[in-house]
């Protein structure tokens, strides 16, 4: 019997052209490919000519499929895991496959390629040796608050993908939260026929990408400055003074003295808060 493995492949984020002679010999020579949207993956190996066995791999079938994947693997098969685009693992499932693969012993390895993340970052222009990969933002909670207050004293450049659906909220929290100039590069459907780049602040990219959008995006922030005070936490800074006995119009001023964060806008934040509570 010979012996099992696993290869993780990266596919084109848009363009088929992108394809390399590795990856196509790869997937055609697979016994099974593990795939997190089968008619997606089913167009690529149409279009490479390939005719290997198909089965998904997803969010909602990943625990079952992954033991699946891994009992091909170790009963001598070649498996192939892929994504809808880029790289499996990042922001994708297969993680666990990963994991479990090479804890049975099987070997795991990986056809490198296009990659979204990389691709949007060398577009920004803003250079640098390192840079920060957050995946999509939390939906909504506390979560996504302390994901984005995280963000806002990175000295790094950040990349983020977005949901077209949720890119005009996200856009709207991080100009909130985060200093409004902050630099931001918009990139939508890279590699394709339409493929497009903006590049401007946070508050000018939230009212021009607030309707809807369509096809992939990634955005890249650029660097923020280390140890800054966000508009939330100085209106969370100047609620503790107002607990404590100080008048909210003396809390905001404290605060916004100390932290150089607007007066007014601590003081509004107050107010909105009083009314939630």
């Amino acid at each position: 019997m010979s012996e099992g493995r696993l290869t993780i492949c990266a596919t084109p984020i848009g363009n088929l052209g992108d394809v390399s002679e590795r990856l196509r010999e790869t997937l055609c020579a697979a016994d099974i490919i593990y795939a997190e949207d089968t008619r997606r993956t089913s167009k690529l190996l149409a279009h490479l000519g390939c005719r290997t066995k198909l089965r998904s791999l997803f969010t909602g079938n990943e625990t079952a499929r992954t033991q699946e994947l891994v009992r091909e693997a170790t009963k001598g098969s070649h498996v192939v895991l892929v994504s809808d685009a880029g790289m499996p693992v990042v922001s994708d499932p297969g993680a666990e496959a990963v994991r479990q693969a090479r804890e049975a012993g099987v070997i795991v390895s990986a056809v490198p390629g296009p990659s979204a993340v990389t691709t949007a970052f060398a577009l920004s222009g803003f250079g640098g040796d390192r840079f920060v990969f957050e995946g999509f933002l939390p939906r909504k909670g506390n979560t996504r608050k302390r994901r984005i207050e995280s963000i806002a004293g990175e000295e790094r450049p950040v990349v983020l993908f977005a949901s077209p659906r949720r890119l005009g909220d996200d856009l709207a929290d991080l100009a909130k939260k985060l200093s409004p100039d902050r630099e931001v590069v918009i990139t939508r459907e890279l590699t394709k026929m339409h493929e497009e780049i903006w590049v401007g602040s946070l508050a000018g990219a939230a009212s021009e990408w607030s309707g809807d959008v369509k096809g992939e995006v990634t955005l890249v922030l650029g660097p923020g400055t280390a140890g800054v005070v966000t508009l939330s936490s100085a209106i969370e800074e100047a609620a503790a003074l107002v607990k404590s006995g100080v008048s909210r119009s003396d809390a905001a001023r404290q605060v916004s003295d100390d932290s150089g964060v607007g007066r007014r806008s601590i003081y509004q934040g107050l107010l909105e808060n009083q009314d939630e509570s």
